[in-house]
């Protein structure tokens, strides 16, 4: 399997994963009653999850050049707990499928302009008329997935 090919395949595997994310957290949240804790719990495995793949790679020692990163950088984080917090409070009171479809168009628009910029140093793209073109059906094949 060539690395594109791999790549591919590892970002289908997340994007199967975020609505399950979405729905395990929001169930969580509603059975113990609080979305954030929820959001807490979920940060906690996934730290512990982080954590450990990061021994077992031998990446440790990149931690001693984090101090010395643009503080911007850390926004991340805050991104990651803001759609986190979100969707675990919206998914059950707007449907999972209602809420994924508005994070999909968000980040339709947010990677196009992020690759029309090049962005934090990523490579540069600029957005044809065709690549507009796509972005827009793939909008439109997003909402009417969800039309009844």
């Amino acid at each position: 399997m060539g690395e594109g090919l791999r790549h591919a395949a590892l970002m289908v595997a997340a994007g199967v994963g975020i609505p399950l994310l979405a729905a395990l957290n929001a169930n969580l949240g509603q059975r113990i009653g609080s979305p954030v804790a929820a959001g807490v719990v979920l940060f906690a495995v996934a730290f512990a999850s982080a954590l450990a793949v990061l021994v077992l790679t031998g990446g440790a020692a990149a931690l001693a050049k984090v101090p010395g990163q643009p503080p911007v950088l850390f926004l991340a984080g805050c991104l990651v707990a803001f759609y986190v917090l979100s969707i675990t409070f919206v998914a059950p009171r707007f449907g999972l499928a209602n809420a994924i479809l508005f994070v999909l168009l968000g980040q339709l628009v947010s990677a196009a302009i992020i690759d029309a910029t090049g962005l934090m140093g990523l490579a540069a793209r600029p957005v044809s008329a065709v690549r507009l073109l796509g972005l827009a059906v793939m909008a439109v094949g997003v909402f009417l997935s969800q039309r009844s």
